[in-house]
């Protein structure tokens, strides 16, 4: 362990050397203390909170994903194609120990690069929330500023697809279809099965249950919110539309109803709702009157949620930035593995490949779910382009998926909960599956690459 953290040390001191921790440094301080200041928000605390924490923390990812990918690619591979490499191999040091204090150097510098950015964040918060009105300010700590756990209705998507396949093969009994149209005539399908679950007509109501699970046993005399949102089949003349809600145990007195909402489509509302509405073990039933007419659509993903205070803001914040270093540590680790094995500007460039492959996974999805690139004619069924790319985009998909779910900064500009088996299955996912993939081929090439034949005047 001394080895490894001798090799750490001298990684700092090469980014010292190189300036790039006081540049980084300043930049981080740059955007989160001076770009706030000048930038207004709207008044309201969920707009003060998107600048303070959506804008302040996606910038501070951005700008240490890229030190740390050009650090990680550049102080081993310039090291090799230096000849300074060959100094340190002839001492009593193992090359995974290099490779390792390398890797523990540049995280090490991440920590303390993103704790001193996070308490920039933190404390500017909490000084400009002061300057909010006072009922700008009681939302704040209500709905922003706290940790809310979430409560959704149950998973339809079983239901969804069984009915969906009985269907199709009613189809298939009366029409022949095949190839690209098969895939085509199943998404629509599989819509209209959907549909059943999520549309309210006019003048009609629809009731969802809500299971709180073990919540329930501390939600006892504390509010909950009910978030919602929906689309419209057809615009209004007002441009919102008016909804009734009751809350509570049917045919009961423990029973809530709203005043006449007007609500925005395509927009998500937040309004509270009074304590202990659940049942004894723990479904809490809400139901929406449409009394407008035209229809509206609720989201299965996200039309209907109930938060619940779950936690404090600050333990929540510090957990938010435990993940965001756990990306810290997989770029680390891959932009190591590159160097292992490639000169500093290809490294660079194929660990800026792999980044855009990740951020192009909305892509790939779509691309599976429609069953067709585009790329060919549908006519004469699949072409070379959807036999070679579709397999292999869903291939791709799980591993991508593995590592990208696990995003805090939405959590935490709208006040929801970051648990610790959030944060603990991120660090195993994130780190130590993926990271320890890719750490361990890096140091296999590492170790295998004959560092005599890298000479700089190559």
């Amino acid at each position: 362990m001394q080895k490894i953290l001798a090799i750490a040390w001298l990684t700092w001191k090469a980014a010292f050397r190189f300036r790039l921790f006081l540049v980084i440094a300043g930049l981080l301080l740059v955007t989160v203390v001076g770009l706030p200041l000048l930038l207004k928000d709207d008044g309201t605390a969920r707009g003060f909170t998107q600048i303070l924490l959506t804008y302040t923390l996606s910038v501070i990812t951005a700008l240490l994903g890229i030190s740390t990918l050009w650090l990680s690619c550049g102080t081993l591979a310039r090291d090799i194609e230096e000849c300074q490499i060959q100094v340190v191999v002839t001492k009593p040091v193992a090359r995974w120990q290099i490779w390792l204090g390398k890797w523990l150097g540049i995280v090490s510098l991440n920590a303390a690069l993103l704790a001193l950015s996070g308490a920039c964040v933190y404390g500017l918060l909490q000084w400009r929330s002061t300057r909010l009105p006072a009922a700008e300010q009681e939302v704040l700590r209500t709905q922003v500023l706290v940790a809310r756990g979430e409560a959704q209705p149950p998973d339809y998507n079983a239901e969804i697809d069984a009915r969906t396949e009985q269907m199709l093969q009613e189809r298939l009994k009366q029409t022949r279809i095949a190839g690209a149209d098969l895939t085509q005539a199943r998404k629509q399908l599989r819509e209209q099965v959907k549909a059943v679950y999520q549309l309210v007509p006019p003048q009609y109501s629809r009731e969802w249950q809500i299971n709180l699970g073990p919540a329930k046993n501390f939600l006892r005399g504390k509010p909950l919110q009910l978030r919602v949102k929906f689309n419209a089949a057809q615009g209004s003349e007002s441009g919102t539309f008016v909804g009734l809600w009751q809350v509570g145990v049917p045919e009961t007195a423990n029973v809530w109803r709203s005043e006449p909402m007007s609500l925005a489509a395509n927009t998500f509302h937040e309004f509270e709702i009074p304590p202990d509405l659940f049942e004894q073990n723990g479904v809490l039933t809400i139901a929406f009157l449409n009394a407008n007419n035209t229809t509206l659509l609720f989201p299965l993903e996200d039309g209907i949620e109930v938060l619940y205070p779950s936690g404090g803001f600050t333990m929540n914040f510090v957990r938010g930035l435990a993940i965001l270093f756990c990306w810290m540590a997989l770029l680390a680790a891959i932009g190591l593995a590159s160097a292992s094995f490639l000169s500093f500007p290809v490294a660079t460039f194929f660990s800026l490949a792999l980044l855009v492959l990740v951020f192009s996974s909305g892509t790939m999805a779509n691309v599976v779910s429609a069953g067709t690139t585009g790329m060919g004619d549908s006519g004469s069924g699949p072409g070379l382009a959807d036999r070679v790319l579709i397999p292999l985009f869903k291939g791709i998909l799980p591993v991508i998926d593995l590592v990208k779910n696990f995003s805090p900064i939405d959590s935490l500009s709208s006040g929801r909960a970051i648990a610790w088996s959030d944060l603990g299955a991120a660090f195993g996912q994130i780190v130590l599956l993926f990271g320890g993939v890719i750490s361990l081929t890096g140091i296999g090439l590492f170790t295998r690459r004959e560092l005599a034949t890298a000479q700089g005047n190559q």
